[in-house]
């Protein structure tokens, strides 16, 4: 069974990268309500657990079943790179309320296990209050549990659009979109995805969205009822130093021969990424981060290179060879 995505002579044009902070709030309630799904997602879920407390998370996972359908207007679409929360949750506070309703019905009707519980029902009572309440609810969410994180996360979710970007220029859409996931196949005309179900969706020129995602992985989840514009949310690449840098079984020597907190940003360098978000990612000041990225790229381990307003860094490939061929190393 699959979802195959039926490209048209205009869609391929039509294709775009997007990042969505009220997708990753909606997202994040899955780890919440499956943690031991998302075990890369345990360090964040300690440091919002108290905040937890805080919050009536019960409409939102109500109609977030782990199997089955959330509303498509509780996480809409970027409408362009500049869409910030304030943005979405306008979207949000704007759907008209007879989409809310007809949303509503769906989540709490198709869903798979247990039925939705009766007090539920009552979410469609007044399709505009609770259009309100959730985009409250939604707010909430936000600033205590994503907002806190944002930078890092954010930082993420760039360096993959930023190396998909890479991907297609180099090589063309179809190796990036053969490379987004293994459950998704391109074909030449249509992307094939695993699913529960068989269905069949033309683009008809609206296009496809491309949406990183961090606390979405390892999944990958399709958007395709109208009026939502059709969307398929992938995993994040590099999601294992999210939280903490991963170290690898060259790790050690490495940090013998070039001291461990240079080794360390070398190694974190396999994707681009610049001074700010080492900083973060490692937790050193941004200028003890330029001092040490100074002496590897004068070392000609890593290049450097402006991409709008940052400055990128990249490991070179005596830099690449350096960090994963450890087994050399004395």
């Amino acid at each position: 069974m699959s979802l195959v995505l039926v490209f048209g002579r205009d869609d391929p044009a039509r294709v775009r990268f997007a990042i969505s902070p009220l997708w990753e709030t909606m997202a994040a309630l899955r780890v919440v309500l499956e943690p031991q799904r998302r075990t890369y997602h345990l360090p964040w879920l300690d440091a919002v657990r108290t905040d937890l407390d805080r919050l009536d998370l019960r409409p939102l996972l109500v109609l977030s079943p782990r199997s089955g359908w959330t509303p498509d207007f509780l996480s809409p679409a970027p409408g362009g790179p500049g869409t910030d929360i304030a943005g979405q949750l306008a979207q949000v506070r704007a759907t008209p309320p007879d989409q809310v309703a007809r949303e509503l019905r769906h989540s709490l009707t198709q869903r798979s296990g247990d039925p939705a519980p009766k007090a539920a029902w009552r979410l469609l009572d007044d399709p505009l209050t609770t259009r309100t309440m959730l985009a409250d609810r939604l707010e909430q969410c936000w600033q205590l549990l994503i907002a806190p994180h944002w930078p890092r996360l954010r930082d993420l979710l760039q360096a993959d659009t930023l190396y998909r970007t890479q991907v297609l220029g180099d090589y063309g859409l179809e190796r990036v979109l053969s490379e987004l996931h293994p459950k998704a196949r391109w074909t030449g005309r249509t992307l094939i995805i695993d699913a529960p179900t068989t269905e069949r969706h033309q683009l008809h020129g609206a296009g496809l969205l491309l949406m990183p995602s961090v606390f979405a992985w390892p999944g990958l989840a399709a958007v395709t009822d109208p009026p939502a514009r059709p969307t398929l949310i992938y995993p994040a690449r590099g999601i294992a130093e999210l939280w903490q840098p991963a170290p690898t079984i060259h790790s050690e020597a490495l940090g013998h021969l070039l001291g461990r907190t240079r080794a360390a940003l070398l190694e974190s360098l396999a994707e681009p990424a610049s001074t700010h978000t080492l900083a973060r990612r490692h937790e050193l000041a941004p200028s003890t981060v330029s001092e040490h990225l100074a002496v590897l790229h004068h070392a000609r381990l890593i290049t450097r290179r402006r991409h709008r307003h940052a400055v990128l860094y990249q490991q070179t490939p005596l830099g690449t060879e350096l960090a994963n061929g450890g087994q050399q190393i004395q």
